[in-house]
């Protein structure tokens, strides 16, 4: 292997990237019934309303009919959150397999820990918006709001790193 060049894509990435995609489908298929005009994007809605009578009205917008598949949703998140760190984790191993600078190292140790409290900021929301659902707290509101933004915050500067990465040294991804 020569610098600037990976290997082949090694199986447990496959897979893992596999069942994130599988995972990633069924929570977009679970989120259809939850779109409604006070919840425009579903779920994610859910996590970005910040107080309790946004999430409330959030709630009975979805209605009885639609509760369990919030649970669902929520449900279900929690062995995704595992699923695309692992993933995230063995795409970070694979791109940093032919870089051997210290910086570079450095950096996917960053985007490595980027990448867990990611996961760790979407546990924190799960939990916060499970706990939500039966009587809307402004506490609990906010709080999963904050865990989104970190989540998502850790999961594109993290994404930004390993493109960082890969464009060192003027060697880009190649097959």
């Amino acid at each position: 292997m020569t610098e600037g060049t990976l290997p082949p894509v090694p199986r447990p990435l496959k897979l893992l990237t596999a069942s994130s995609l599988i995972m990633l489908l069924l929570l977009v298929g679970i989120n259809v019934p939850l779109v409604t005009a006070d919840a425009p994007q579903g779920i994610i809605s859910l996590q970005f309303a910040t107080t309790a009578e946004q999430t409330l009205n959030i709630l009975n917008s979805w209605g009885s009919d639609n509760s369990h598949w919030a649970v669902a949703s929520l449900a279900l998140d929690f062995p995704f959150v595992l699923i695309y760190v692992l993933t995230l984790m063995a795409l970070t191993d694979y791109l940093m397999s032919d870089r051997p600078g210290i910086r570079e190292r450095q950096a996917g140790r960053w985007v490595r820990g980027l990448f867990v409290a990611a996961g760790a900021s979407d546990l924190g929301e799960n939990i916060c918006l499970l706990t939500n659902l039966a009587e809307p707290d402004d506490a609990l509101s906010l709080a999963a709001t904050v865990f989104a933004m970190i989540k998502f915050t850790a999961l594109m500067i993290g994404v930004a790193g390993l493109v960082v990465i890969r464009a060192a040294r003027r060697h880009p991804l190649s097959y």
